[in-house]
């Protein structure tokens, strides 16, 4: 295979199913066939057939990435059993890590193995159907999963811990009550209000509602105004202070997307056009440890850095992108990178998503980006020489990965570095008395309001976790924030409970 070659991204494809349950087992999608009908959907684009294929590497699923079990039985082979669907007979077939980060990570991998000729032709593909899960067990449909294929794979496998025992402890078991900290105590650096920050991230929202509403791929494409997801209500209930229902990554979607990688040279080779190449121009990835740990909960170091070494890569800054596509699992995580690429994102008139986002758009889990660089790899084409950026995370901004694409060759291919780890960190005490309400989030049951949690910063500058007693609870309430304030706290099989000074 030849070395030293342009890498290159020539097919995209991405796929849909609206099935709900209520026609029977008729049409139910599974994450094997979505995942089969995107890969021949970009396989089209690029005009090939499945025997060109290389490589497979499919993105993991939720199923997989959690003890969730398999109620509709397991596939123990989702990239074997996905060359089989395509007719591809691959050297290196893959099954990723944990992680939103994951597609963009493959892209980035890829583009090296290629230019080092290590690879020909690869396709990147992954899916979910929540939905169709979710909506199986509520109509008593009985559809089947079960498959595998005599293709040996490489598994990636769970990836490290995200929560520590202090997290666990204290009831942050949920992306959402994680993502709430980030998110209050961006409202506090604002100065922001309760209802002020809610409008906020709710004007934002509106707009990535609205790139939904226009994309044929949407799981959720229903008009939702600034109004109508800033105000609680039946259909859009609080999950965990400040967020809403509709503030949230959705994951009952069916799903799907692919991407064929392949070097210039074999895409010249094969007769494929040039008007179908998108070219990878820079890629960036970093991580960081347990939230509870980190030093900056206001923005994401990860999320800075990945950016800044993708933006370094390609020899461009922020201002050269005609368009984005930020991930966009909570407000907070569009806060964050918008304010590590130096954007308002109220005044913004570029695109900050090409999908409509995870909350309308729909998340599907660690594939998310996939559907973001195939969407964008389409409105690049359709504008020659624009540049696009791509910004994946995984985790609770906890594992980040960047990429910056054009139609416009580039002079030389850089390799993305290897991932950067050294996050600023805070001492984290089991046991703290005292201290400042850094940030907080209330959680909410069906019946309301029913457990408060707080970061405290004590005044030599460690941290310590605490729940709200029922006075605390109603103060983390009030429209007013908490952040700042002073509380001290009692300890008792290993939780810290705090009330207000």
């Amino acid at each position: 295979m030849a070395r030293g070659d342009m890498p290159v991204l020539v097919g995209v494809g991405q796929a849909l199913s609206q099935w709900d349950g209520t026609v029977g087992a008729a049409g139910a999608p599974s994450p094997l066939s979505l995942a089969a009908d995107a890969s021949k959907a970009a396989l089209a684009d690029a005009g090939l057939a499945g025997d060109a294929v290389d490589t497979v590497a499919f993105v993991r699923t939720f199923e997989d990435s959690t003890p969730s079990g398999h109620p509709h039985g397991k596939n123990d082979n989702l990239p074997g059993t996905l060359a089989r669907e395509i007719g591809a007979a691959p050297r290196t077939v893959i099954y990723s890590a944990v992680g939103g980060q994951t597609p963009q990570q493959l892209v980035n991998e890829f583009a090296a193995r290629i230019h080092d000729g290590d690879m020909e032709v690869a396709l990147i593909a992954g899916s979910e159907a929540n939905k169709a899960s979710k909506a199986a067990r509520k109509h008593g449909v009985e559809i089947d999963w079960t498959d595998s294929a005599d293709i040996a794979f490489e598994d990636r496998g769970l990836g490290d811990m995200m929560l520590n025992r202090q997290e666990i402890k204290h009831g942050l078991v949920s992306p959402a009550y994680f993502y709430a900290f980030f998110e209050n105590a961006i409202a506090a650096r604002e100065g922001r209000s309760r209802s002020e920050h809610r409008a906020a991230m709710s004007r934002l929202w509106a707009k990535f509602a609205a790139v939904a509403e226009t994309n044929p791929y949407s799981q959720f494409p229903e008009p939702k105004s600034a109004e109508f997801l800033a105000t609680p209500s039946k259909a859009n209930y609080p999950i965990a202070d400040p967020f809403l229902k509709w503030h949230v990554a959705q994951d009952a979607v069916n799903q799907g997307a692919a991407v064929v990688m392949m070097s210039d040279a074999k895409a010249d080779e094969l007769g494929i056009a040039k008007d179908k190449r998108v070219y990878p121009h820079g890629g960036g990835e970093a991580g960081e440890g347990m939230l509870s740990e980190r030093a900056v909960l206001d923005g994401s170091w990860a999320m800075e850095t990945a950016l800044n070494r993708a933006l370094d890569k390609a020899g461009r800054d922020a201002t050269d992108m005609a368009v984005f596509d930020l991930y966009s699992c909570f407000p907070c995580a569009v806060f964050s990178s918008t304010q590590a690429l130096g954007i308002d994102p109220e005044t913004e008139p570029r695109p900050l998503t090409v999908t409509g986002g995870l909350p309308f758009f729909g998340g599907p889990g660690n594939n998310y980006s996939l559907h973001g660089i195939a969407s964008m790899a389409e409105r690049l084409r359709a504008a020659p020489g624009d540049f696009g950026l791509v910004l994946a995370n995984g985790g609770w901004m906890t594992k980040e990965a960047a990429g910056v694409y054009s139609t416009r060759r580039p002079e030389t291919f850089t390799a993305t570095d290897p991932i950067a780890k050294e996050g600023p960190t805070v001492e984290l005490m089991t046991q703290g008395n005292a201290g400042t309400l850094e940030s907080f989030t209330v959680i909410h049951g069906r019946s309301g309001p029913a457990a408060g949690v707080a970061f405290i910063r004590t005044s030599d500058g460690a941290r310590f976790i605490a729940k709200a007693d029922d006075a605390a609870l109603g103060r983390l309430r009030e429209e007013q924030s908490p952040v700042g304030a002073t509380v001290t706290s009692t300890h008792a099989d290993e939780v810290n409970t705090f009330s207000f000074a």
